[in-house]
Formats: structure tokens, sequence, C-alpha cells
């Protein structure tokens, strides 16, 4: 990996995203909208340990792929990854995190819990005004 890329690379290592083949997302906070990107062993460590207790069938996968639960106010549901670490939600996972095909998605660095891919807010329009370089990385 050349230096130039390492950047892309840093928020993966940094919540270790690719320990399973799967990923949980949790719908974003009314501000910026989107979703959180996270991972099991990060849930179970966190405040929101709750979900795994309170939902099993979430804890062991038994819901269908990007079937939504709804805890304590906010959507959690979980998608497979592909070894090179790529996902495409579908319609329905869209839908419920309020975003749309052709979104452009700001990646924040968030909690211990994961990283925000935002959506709208303050932070998303500061980075459209922002007169520098942004990468923008398609999958």
């Amino acid at each position: 990996m050349e230096k130039k890329d390492a950047y892309k690379f840093q928020v993966i290592d940094e919540y270790k995203l690719f320990t399973k083949d799967k990923l949980i997302l949790i719908f974003g906070s009314k501000s910026s909208g989107g979703f959180v990107v996270s991972r099991q062993g990060l849930i179970c460590e966190s405040i929101m340990k709750g979900l795994l207790i309170d939902h099993p069938e979430f804890r062991h996968y038994s819901l269908p792929e990007v079937k939504p639960v709804k805890w304590k106010g906010r959507y959690y549901s979980w998608v497979k990854i592909n070894k090179q670490g790529i996902s495409k939600l579908p319609g329905e996972a869209l839908n419920c995190f309020n975003v749309k095909e052709g979104d452009r998605l700001l990646s924040i660095h968030g909690s211990n819990v994961g990283f925000v891919l935002a959506v709208k807010g303050p932070l998303v329009e500061a980075a459209n005004n922002f007169t520098g370089e942004i990468k923008d990385f398609v999958c």
C-alpha cells in the first residue's frame, strides 16, 4: 500500500472492521442522517450491548440481511461484506437510513462504536463549502 493511500484504510484498521464478514449499521443522528458502521464486537463492549440481549436473533445473524430492528428509538441492521470490504446496500436498507442511491456520504470519525457516513448536517455543509480537496472513494 502506498503512503498516499494509507488514510483510506485507517478507519478499517481502527475499528477492526474485517475481523468478521459482517458489519452492523446503526441509524445516524437526526442532524447527520446516514448511518454508523460498526461490528458486533464493538457493540458488545458498548452501552448498546442491550441490543444483542434484547434481540438474540440479531446477535446470531438469524434475521435476514439488512432487515432493520428498532431498539430504543434507533434502527439497526447487518450486512455482509466481501473480501475486498465492499457491501452494496439494497433499497430497503437505504430507505431505512434515509439515504438515496447516488447520495454522497461524508465519512466522519465517530465514537468508540464506529464511524459515521453522514448525508446531511453542519459537517456535510462544511465539507461541501471546503475549497480544498476532499477525496471521493467509490466502491
